[in-house]
């Protein structure tokens, strides 16, 4: 039995190799920073208010002080959220510019 292939999509033009390596890297990264629950959890609370001091985090969610800290240096290194430290506190804020990418690599893919 011999498989025919048929072309049933547009064409698109090609992407120049090191541009999609790029584009599929940066996406990559930001969706593995957002591949787990609490994290989008995290994310959605910060959206909600808009930022937040990590005890207060640890106060709305199911998580241990040392959980919750692990998943915000993920976020963190990803760019996902920002961090200021404010004496032994610290707060967190969604990254806007980051949402907003990841919003135009999803588009674009």
């Amino acid at each position: 039995m011999k498989l025919t292939t048929r072309n049933c999509c547009p064409s698109q033009p090609p992407t120049p190799k090191a541009e999609k390596i790029a584009f599929d890297r940066e996406l990559a990264r930001l969706c593995k920073a957002l591949a787990h629950t609490a994290r989008v959890q995290i994310v959605q609370l910060l959206l909600r208010k808009n930022n937040c001091m990590c005890g207060d985090i640890v106060e709305e969610m199911p998580l241990a002080q040392s959980t919750i800290s692990q998943h915000l240096k993920v976020l963190k290194l990803a760019g996902v959220i920002q961090g200021n430290v404010n004496g032994p506190r610290r707060c967190y804020c969604v990254s806007p510019a980051a949402i907003r990418r990841l919003q135009g690599l999803l588009n674009d893919l």
